[in-house]
């Protein structure tokens, strides 16, 4: 286990690059012996300092569940972070990628809105879908702070699991409505098909991945709560993106979401 003083340390770097827009050398090149456990006591310490810099979290995100992007980062397992109330952008609108985030990268995903707490282990798809308000059409645009997306697991942990900014689409479905399985998503940018996937392509369901993130969280003692947005991981490959970029997708019996980065 990394000692306390080391995990601020590392937490207090990652900060500083969010706040300030810079890179830093994969965690996993200076410290070899780091656990996924001791990445997460440094999310943690980072997600405290933003809190106490203003945000409120608002709910969390798997990472890192199809494997058209398992393969793309060499990282083979899921992860989890935090949302804050600074990451979410209205749908459409512009999103400001040039001031608030340093590489960023697009994906397309369904997001689940609670309407009770999910509290773990032992959650099973059943309890999920109880729990669900409904779902929503969702771009999420992952960031790193870690140089040129060099990262391994315990990175991307630490790192609030590449956590940037994201948006809501412009429709809510009951999930018992639509089958979340077999459900197809196109993403365009700039006018031109980029990449298609379905729901299957997230740990063969988006459900899948909440009881997962319901039931690791659980082992750490912490709940999805009622109300609390949850992002349940991409069904598309990771498509780089830039100021000036369009994009826009759609999700089968689901809706859109559109975005314009600046």
């Amino acid at each position: 286990m990394m000692d306390k003083a080391k995990i601020k340390t590392l937490g207090d770097e990652l900060y500083d690059a969010l706040r300030n827009r810079t890179m830093v050398e994969p965690l996993t090149d200076r410290e070899p012996d780091i656990t996924i456990e001791d990445a997460y006591h440094i999310s943690l310490h980072l997600v405290d300092r933003r809190q106490a810099d203003g945000e409120t979290i608002i709910g969390k995100k798997i990472g890192v569940t199809s494997a058209a992007v398992q393969n793309m980062l060499n990282v083979h397992q899921p992860d989890f972070g935090y949302l804050t109330d600074r990451m979410i952008c209205a749908n459409g609108e512009d999103m400001p990628i040039s001031s608030e985030l340093i590489q960023p990268k697009a994906e397309g995903e369904i997001a689940f809105i609670l309407k009770k707490d999910l509290i773990g282990p032992g959650v099973t798809n059943a309890d999920v879908l109880r729990a669900t308000d409904f779902v929503m059409p969702c771009y999420e645009i992952v960031d790193s702070r870690i140089k040129d997306w060099k990262i391994k697991i315990q990175d991307t942990i630490a790192d609030n699991a590449s956590c940037g900014l994201f948006v809501l689409g412009d429709q809510a479905v009951d999930p018992r409505k639509v089958d979340l399985t077999t459900c197809g998503m196109v993403l365009e940018k700039n006018g031109e098909v980029v990449s298609t996937g379905a729901g299957a392509a997230a740990l063969g369901s988006p459900i899948n991945c909440v009881t997962w993130l319901a039931n690791t969280l659980g082992e750490f003692g912490i709940p999805l709560k009622a109300g609390e947005v949850i992002l349940s991981g991409s069904l598309v490959p990771l498509e780089p993106i830039k100021p000036g970029d369009n994009m826009s997708l759609i999700i089968g019996g689901i809706g859109t979401a559109a975005v314009r980065f600046v």
